[in-house]
């Protein structure tokens, strides 16, 4: 580079940036609405239980928590979520990050026991809620000429296995299609879209499988604060670039 030529600088982003994130009553929505919120972030916390987002909110210290706010919603349904939409518009302008990390799955999971009623319940909360929390916060991203979406996914989304169960599998493979339809018809409004596949995590959600596994199969399990970790990456990436698929298993296997 000759003396004259201009250093190539990056585009200082707001002192305060504002996310939303899904499922921060509990595991992976938790530990990343904690960690945003520790780093400075304004976080419109969303789960259906407004006392599990409430007992997120208290981990925070007063500042961080000043910061935050609290939406009970169920993310399945439309109407709910057009709701949401304006309760953080209110609350905190523009959103510059959506989180989808609620998740839900049922005991009897496996297609001789589906029924049409668990099977849409869990394709409501996973695919639909995602869908209908991206189509909210797009238009204002659009306006702003940036954002990023983060679907927090499952290695079930890549490969199908009899232990998630039916409904478990179609959600994870169609929400990880909605992030890349994100990135095709998006990038070039400066949208960018990241799906995280995790293995095994130890969560609450274990105890909707028929047989929860025992307290040393959930040691060797990844945590809810790794896969945070690998949804702040993909957030913290510099605007130009994505990582559109980010696969993690636990090391110990």
């Amino acid at each position: 580079m000759s003396p004259r030529s201009p250093c190539p600088r990056l585009r200082l982003l707001p002192v305060v940036e504002v996310a939303l994130v899904t499922g921060a009553g509990s595991g992976v929505g938790r530990a990343v609405g904690l960690a945003l919120a520790r780093r400075g972030w304004r976080v419109a916390l969303v789960g259906r239980r407004a006392d599990a987002l409430r007992a997120t909110l208290a981990a925070l210290s007063a500042d961080a928590a000043a910061r935050c706010s609290v939406h009970a919603c169920d993310i399945g349904r439309a109407e709910a979520v057009d709701r949401l939409a304006a309760e953080v518009a209110a609350a905190h302008g523009g959103v510059q990050v959506l989180v989808n990390a609620a998740g839900t799955n049922i005991p009897r999971r496996a297609l001789v026991d589906l029924s049409r009623a668990d099977y849409h319940a869990v394709v409501d909360t996973n695919l639909h809620g995602s869908y209908y929390c991206a189509q909210a916060v797009l238009p204002g991203m659009r306006a702003q000429g940036r954002g990023t979406i983060v679907n927090v996914v499952s290695i079930a989304g890549i490969k199908g296995g009899a232990l998630s169960g039916a409904a478990y599998v179609v959600s994870k493979f169609a929400q990880a299609g909605l992030t890349d339809s994100i990135n095709a018809e998006e990038n070039a409004r400066g949208i960018r879209a990241c799906a995280v596949f995790p293995g095994d995590i130890a969560t609450e959600l274990l105890e909707k499988r028929p047989e929860p596994p025992p307290a040393e199969a959930r040691a060797r399990m990844l945590s809810a604060e790794d896969v945070a970790a690998c949804v702040l990456l993909a957030i913290d990436l510099p605007e130009r670039a994505v990582v559109e698929r980010l696969i993690v298993r636990p090391r110990i296997s």
